[in-house]
C-alpha cells in the first residue's frame, strides 16, 4: 500500500484513524501530518449572519413586499358563467 490518504484525530502520541487501513499490527509506516481547519457546528453560519441586515434601511420594505406577494392568490380564477 502506497500513498493512501487517511484522516484521524490526535490523542497525545496516538493518531486514531477514521477507518481501518487493513495493515498488520506493528507494521511500520511513515506519516505526514497536515492540520485540517476546525469544522464549525451545524447552524453556526446562520447564527453568525443573523442581524446582518438590521441596519439596512430598505430591508423591512423588501420583506414586506415578499410577505404580501406570498399572501396573494397565485392560481388563476375560473370565470363564472
Amino acid at each position: 500500500m502506497s500513498g493512501k490518504l487517511a484522516r484521524g484525530v490526535i490523542h497525545g502520541k496516538v493518531i486514531e484513524l477514521d477507518e481501518d487501513l487493513g495493515l498488520a499490527e506493528g507494521q511500520k509506516v511513515e506519516v505526514q501530518v497536515n492540520i485540517l481547519p476546525a469544522g464549525r457546528p451545524w447552524g453556526e453560519g446562520i447564527l453568525r449572519s443573523a442581524g446582518a441586515l438590521a441596519d439596512d434601511p430598505y430591508w423591512d420594505g423588501i420583506m414586506e413586499e415578499i410577505y404580501q406577494a406570498r399572501k396573494r392568490e397565485r392560481r388563476p380564477q375560473m370565470e363564472e358563467e
